[in-house]
């Protein structure tokens, strides 16, 4: 990537002065330099923490789920790699763990773990909401099931934080548009209620909407309110007429807030699907 080098290389190579690596570029791991130009970023840190183990680290963790398209992966993440290493320093997790050619793919020079591997060292390293919220964003991006990533649970029995990894997984849905959407369908899901179905078409004449989750035969909804919806007017135009449309199919549609607790989320939904199943 361009803006990151190994010093020892460049001034081997003459392409920079001893003079030109000081005063233009910042040392970001041991021999491990950015140039002052470049902004650091996410893929930034990749590749330095890809050069720090002299190109034969595999990328791995949320690092490698961004480079399959992964969103909402913040640029200060740690980035995890597999492979012999010893004192990595800060910013770089090392996995020292037992992986198969099968379970690697190449992205230009580097090489890193496959969707269904890295949905697997989700699972197992982070606590269980991050995990989810992590797992629904890769799964949206590639197209990865949850039966790829249990094969792996059993291919890996001894394989660190295993036990947790099936449970999460199951966990995972694609549907999810954003990390507190996760959030709010494991509310759902931890208080008991039934496992809410995500992205539910309604359609009306040509017009189509999409409800973000909810329970489809009793046309109850729960959607999480972010602040795009106040400061993007035309999606809060659009929000509107789809909330007139939803309203004429009969549904109800509960709206989150962040200001709003677990508990009182969990209250309005049972509310609602208790009338809904009441005879009339």
């Amino acid at each position: 990537m361009a803006g990151v080098l190994l010093g020892s290389e460049a001034l081997a190579r003459g392409d920079l002065t001893r003079g030109q690596l000081r005063w233009n570029y910042t040392r970001i791991h041991h021999d491990v330099y950015l140039a002052k130009t470049t902004p650091r970023g996410l893929m930034e840190n990749i590749h330095a923490a890809w050069l720090w183990s002299r190109r034969r680290g595999i990328i791995a963790g949320r690092a490698a789920a961004a480079l399959h398209g992964a969103e909402w992966i913040d640029g200060r993440t740690p980035i995890e790699i597999v492979g012999p290493f010893h004192h990595p320093p800060a910013g770089i997790i090392v996995r020292r763990e037992r992986i198969d050619a099968g379970d690697l793919v190449q992205r230009g020079a580097l090489t890193l773990t496959n969707p269904a591997r890295t949905a697997f060292d989700l699972a197992r390293h982070l606590p269980r909401g991050v995990a989810v919220a992590h797992l629904d964003a890769l799964a949206a991006a590639t197209g990865l099931t949850a039966a790829e990533v249990t094969a792996l649970c059993d291919r890996y029995r001894g394989a660190r934080g295993v036990r947790r990894c099936r449970p999460i997984v199951d966990l995972m849905d694609g549907g999810a548009q954003s990390p507190k959407e996760t959030w709010l369908r494991l509310v759902f899901i931890d208080a008991g209620l039934p496992r809410p179905v995500t992205q539910i078409r309604v359609t009306e004449g040509h017009r189509v909407a999409y409800v973000d989750m909810g329970w489809e035969e009793s046309m109850v909804g729960a959607e999480y309110d972010g602040e795009q919806h106040r400061t993007d007017r035309a999606q809060y135009v659009k929000d509107i007429h789809r909330a007139e449309l939803l309203d004429r199919q009969g549904w109800r549609v509960i709206k989150v807030i962040k200001e709003d607790r677990p508990k009182a989320i969990v209250a309005r939904a049972r509310d609602a699907l208790d009338r809904r199943s009441a005879p009339r």
